[in-house]
Formats: structure tokens, C-alpha cells, sequence
């Protein structure tokens, strides 16, 4: 049996639910619904994204009160008129205006980092909340009431079963919107956001972007909810949109998992289920004075919270039957639809000897630290050149430089000719230059294929619309075809479908090396790719490394094990104290009085 036979019955239950249920059930299900979607929201803004908000709740208010204004206010603008009364219109007023501000909040908000960000949400999410309460022509504290059901091909939802099918028709859409969009290159991108924005900024992907994408997106849901219950409530006021619903919502996405997708509905359902038992049952017990519901609510939350940190949707994937769940492994099928797949474009490469890279006099000083000094080399095309060094020799801070992670204090880089002053590491990757780390960067809960196909970002041009309705299937299969040759070419062809993060420390190294390839540079800057490898991984890295230069391929690695590096690169830079002191063939270097004295003793 397969998981698609699991949705179409929880699809089936849904639509025979309000032939069985009565009112109040119909009724706890459509704040289920409402309440789901802007939990979805959070889901990819908080738990995927890594940015945390408070303020959906307000997002839901402007989706509320603007079709609330649309169709039961009196006194309309002339210009306005022609859309005056319809809920439908008053949708799209509503998700054109919430985007704006979103998209005006999102540009002073996002670039914040830490507890600044939802402090920021905070902020603002109690000023739209007030604003709504303090203008006349929205009701004031009042309200408007009166507003019209929505009417679907003239029938009017007038009962909460009507809307019921409305309500669940839209978040089951959502869904499905979200899961393809995270499936897809815009989707890796948005993943990398939440611990391993340098890394995706060093692949080419424009993080802040994603982070404004995302967030537009779940404001966008939030509106729609608020649309939804402007209308099946028939009446709004500020109320439902402070912040105390803005914590819920977190809640919410919390209880359910908040990285996963149907983690909104789970999170969404129990929380919605658990209020309304409480204050069923607790008045019996204690009395109907003083507000015992909250007192136990809120305890049970951190009681959740504590023992499910990570929510309790993956704790409930692990009952679910093996034949339940989608495969990881590659099925023959897909292995097929990626061979058929048209290769990716390849950039131009330099002819061999062509200088690729240089760094003319740099130097990087950290307050009165120098960590680099007046810092000169070349590396060509077919080359591969070494930066060795003791430790706090400043090869690290050279690195980022020479990536453009880091800007010099004086002197300059140039790639192919350019300078990379003023030019961010995600520019100098579309030129064709990729890097790997010192510390390991990947995404351990993606696939080994996912991690490595983000290499291949810059690559693709498919956008977040053509992602959410799956246009973009036949770039992505080239895009996923590229990665899994890459891994093919590495040695990892064996566990494309596996977690990246349960490799071994050598084989996650390998595979950053196999993300660099698959964005398809003329230059590979390589920071102790051998460190944590086998004898036999060495070799075939070795191997790899010599291939690539065979093919006109420039490298630069810094590495510490003396012997791969002396029986590899053709030349050798070494620095001490930030500067350096020797350059030449590995047989020179080796007998150098300087470099003996100051490295020998020094080398890990």
C-alpha cells in the first residue's frame, strides 16, 4: 500500500464528515481548517525557514478586515465601487494588500537575526492589532458585521457544512502547493536557510530572497484564513488577531512538528480539540470561577514541549507501517526519468595555463590584529596550488578572501581578470568559482542528492511559481540528473537517498566536494578536503583531484596532511604569521630552511 492511498481515505473522511457529524463538530473542524493554514505558514517560515514570527495572527486581521471592508462597508471610494460587495474580489484586494505590507515588513524585519527577528514580528504584529481596533471605518472595537457568505457559481455558503468543503478545499490546495514547492530548487533553497545560509550564499542561492519569498508566502496563507473566517463568521473585530492568537499559532506548529507539512493539520487539530475539552471538563472539577482551562493548558504545553521537542508528528510516523511510507531509495523509474533527462548547459572553461585566480598584496586586519599581510599568489588553469601552514598562520582568513566570504582591508582579488571588490560570494559562484569548508556544511536532514543538487542552484531558472505548480519537473530532472552524476563521479553513487547527515565525517567531505562540482566552476577552493578520510579515500580524492586538473580545472586547497599534499599539487605556498614566507615546487618546499623552521614543528 502506498501513502497516496493514505491521503485519498483522509480525503474521503473529510468529504463524508459533515453528512455525519453534527453542527458543532462541522463547526470545531472549520477552526481546524482556518487555523491549519496559517499554521502551515509558520510551518514553512519557522520550521523550515528557521525565522521565527509572531505576528501572523495580524496577517490573518488584514485578510479579514479588508474583505470585511469590501463587502459590508457603506461608504466606498468611487474608484473602489466596482468591487464593492463581492467576497471574491475582496480575496484578491486582500492577498494584493497583505503582500505589500508583508513584503514592506519582510524588508525592515528579515534582515535581523537572533531574538531581534521575533521581537520585530512582536512589534508590528501589535500595531496592525491596534490599528485594526483604533480606525471608525473598520467598527472600531465593534467590528463590522453583516458580511455576505461567499457564493460559489451563485450557491451561497451560507451554513458552516457549506463552507466546510470550501474551508478544506483550500488548505488541502495549500498543501499540496507547499509540499512541491519544498520538492523543487526553490524549495532547497528555502530549506538552507535554517543552518547553512553561507553555504547556500556560497553556492549561488540568494538567501535573503528566500527568506522574503517565504515569508510573503505564509502571510499570503494567513490572509486567506482570515478571508475564510471573515466569512464564515459573517462578522470580525480586532480580537481574534492579537498576540496572544500569534502565540497559538507558534503553539500550533509546535504540539504538530513544526517542519512538517502535515504536522500544521495534527498541531492545528489538538490544539484546537485540547482548548475545547478543557473547558468542557475542568468547570465540573474546579467550578466555573477563575480561568483553570489556561492554568492547565499552558502546562500541558511545556509538558509537550519537553517530551517532544521536535513535535509529535514524527513520533507518530514511527507507528506508521514501513509499507505506509514513501520510499527514500531511488526507484528504477525515477532512474530512468533522470537518464532521459537533457544534460545541464556547461559553462566555458579556460584553456590550461590561463590565470584564474590571483590576490595582489592583501591584506586583512582585525582591529590591531594582521591576520593577513601583504598576501600574493596565482593559481592557473590545470593547476592545483596549496596553502600550508601552522596553525593561526591566517590561511583560514586568506581562504575567505580569496571566496569573496570576506573583503580585504587593502590590497585586492581578482577571478578571471575581475576584481571581487564589493562582490558577495554568491555573485563570485556565478562566475565559477566553488568552494568547500573547513567545518562541514550540509543540510544532515536532506538526502545526500538534495544537498548535493543546491551546488547546481545557479543552474536552473525556474521560479517559486513554477515550483508550486510543478512546471518545472523536467529542469529539476536535470538538475537532480547533474547531482547524482557528480556523486557517481565522487564514489557516493551508493547513497544518494540516504540522510546526509549519517555519512562518516570523510564522506560528508567528499560530498561537499561533489556540491561544489555539480555548480559546474573552472576554479575549486578546497579547505582540508583530505581531513577525517581513510588511506584508501585519500587515494581515490587524490585521483579525483588529478582528473579535474587533467581537465584544466584550477585548484587551491589548504590542507594539513603533508603527504597527500607533497605527492599532488604542483605548487606550494606557505605562510606564517599571516604572510608569506616560501613559494614553489613540493620538492623545494620540502628542503626550504624557512619552512622547516617555522612549519615542521607546527603541522597537526
Amino acid at each position: 500500500m502506498k501513502s497516496r492511498y493514505v491521503i485519498t481515505g483522509f480525503i474521503a473522511l473529510l468529504a463524508v464528515a459533515p453528512l455525519v457529524l453534527p453542527t458543532f463538530q462541522i463547526t470545531l473542524l472549520n477552526y481546524i481548517g482556518m487555523y491549519a493554514l496559517v499554521v502551515l505558514g509558520l510551518v514553512l517560515l519557522t520550521g523550515v525557514g528557521g525565522m521565527t514570527s509572531f505576528g501572523q495572527a495580524a496577517f490573518v486581521g488584514l485578510g479579514s478586515y479588508t474583505s470585511a471592508y469590501f463587502t459590508a462597508t457603506q461608504q466606498f471610494p468611487v474608484w473602489l465601487e466596482w468591487a464593492a460587495g463581492s467576497p471574491w474580489l475582496a480575496l484578491i484586494a486582500g492577498v494584493l494588500l497583505t503582500t505589500a505590507v508583508a513584503l514592506i515588513l519582510g524588508a525592515l524585519t528579515l534582515r535581523l537575526s537572533g531574538h531581534y527577528l521575533p521581537l520585530g514580528t512582536i512589534a508590528w504584529g501589535i500595531s496592525l492589532y491596534y490599528l485594526f481596533g483604533t480606525m471608525k471605518n473598520l467598527g472600531g472595537h465593534s467590528g463590522i458585521s453583516d458580511l455576505p457568505p461567499i457564493s460559489v457559481f451563485g450557491f451561497a455558503l451560507e451554513k458552516n457544512e457549506e463552507i466546510y468543503y470550501l474551508i478544506w478545499a483550500i488548505l488541502l490546495l495549500a498543501v499540496l502547493i507547499t509540499q512541491n514547492l519544498l520538492n523543487s530548487r526553490e524549495g532547497r533553497a528555502i530549506r538552507a536557510l535554517k543552518g547553512g545560509q553561507l553555504m547556500a550564499e556560497s553556492m549561488g542561492v540568494n538567501t535573503f530572497r528566500s527568506k522574503l519569498i517565504v515569508f510573503l508566502i505564509s502571510a499570503v496563507f494567513a490572509a486567506v484564513s482570515g478571508w475564510l473566517y471573515a466569512h464564515a463568521q459573517r462578522f470580525v473585530n480586532p480580537s481574534p488577531f492579537g498576540l496572544h492568537m500569534g502565540i497559538d499559532y507558534l503553539f500550533m506548529a509546535l504540539i504538530g512538528g513544526v517542519a512538517n507539512v502535515w504536522g500544521a493539520l495534527l498541531g492545528a487539530g489538538l490544539l484546537t480539540m485540547m482548548k475545547q475539552w478543557l473547558q468542557d471538563i475542568l468547570p465540573f472539577i474546579f467550578g466555573d470561577k477563575g480561568n483553570y482551562e489556561t492554568i492547565v493548558f499552558g502546562l500541558l504545553i511545556v509538558f509537550i514541549m519537553h517530551k517532544t521537542p521536535g513535535g509529535l508528528w514524527p513520533i507518530l510516523m514511527h507507528f506508521v507501517p514501513a509499507s505506509l511510507k514513501t520510499k527514500k531509495k531511488l526507484l528504477p523509474a525515477a532512474t530512468d526519468k533522470h537518464a532521459a533527462a537533457p544534460d545541464l548547459p556547461r559553462r566555458t572553461q579556460p584553456e590550461k595555463g590561463d590565470l584564474i585566480l590571483e590576490a595582489r598584496n592583501v591584506t586583512r586586519q582585525f582591529g590591531g590584529l594582521v591576520a593577513n599581510k601583504e598576501m600574493n599568489l596565482q593559481v592557473h588553469a590545470g593547476e592545483i596550488l596549496a596553502l600550508i601552514g601552522p596553525n593561526g598562520a591566517g590561511k583560514s582568513t586568506m581562504f575567505n578572501q580569496l571566496s569573496a566570504v570576506d573583503t580585504p582591508t587593502s590590497g585586492e582579488v581578482l577571478f578571471r581578470g575581475q576584481s571581487l571588490k564589493g562582490i558577495s560570494s554568491r555573485q563570485v559562484a556565478s562566475l565559477g568559482m566553488s568552494r568547500t569548508f573547513q567545518h562541514v556544511k550540509l543540510l544532515p536532514t536532506m538526502t545526500v542528492l538534495e544537498n548535493v543538487a543546491i551546488g547546481a542552484h545557479l543552474r536552473g531558472d525556474r521560479g517559486i511559481i513554477s515550483s508550486a505548480l510543478h512546471l518545472e519537473r523536467a529542469q529539476e530532472a536535470s538538475l537532480l540528473k547533474e547531482a547524482e552524476r557528480q556523486l557517481i563521479r565522487v564514489g557516493l553513487g551508493d547513497y544518494l537517498y540516504e540522510e546526509a547527515g549519517s555519512l562518516a565525517l570523510g564522506q560528508q567531505r567528499i560530498l561537499e566536494i561533489a556540491r561544489a562540482l555539480c555548480a559546474d566552476p573552472c576554479m575549486l577552493l578546497l579547505d582540508e578536503p583530505a581531513a577525517g578520510l581513510r588511506l584508501k579515500e585519500k587515494q581515490a580524492l587524490a585521483e579525483l583531484l588529478d582528473k579535474l586538473r587533467s581537465e584544466g580545472m584550477a585548484i587551491l586547497l589548504v590542507e594539513h596532511d603533508m603527504d597527500f599534499v607533497m605527492n599532488l599539487v604542483d605548487r606550494i605556498v606557505v605562510m606564517e604569521f599571516g604572510e608569506k614566507i616560501a613559494e614553489g615546487l613540493p620538492q623545494e618546499i620540502q628542503t626550504n630552511p624557512a619552512v622547516l623552521e617555522a612549519y615542521l614543528g607546527g603541522a597537526e
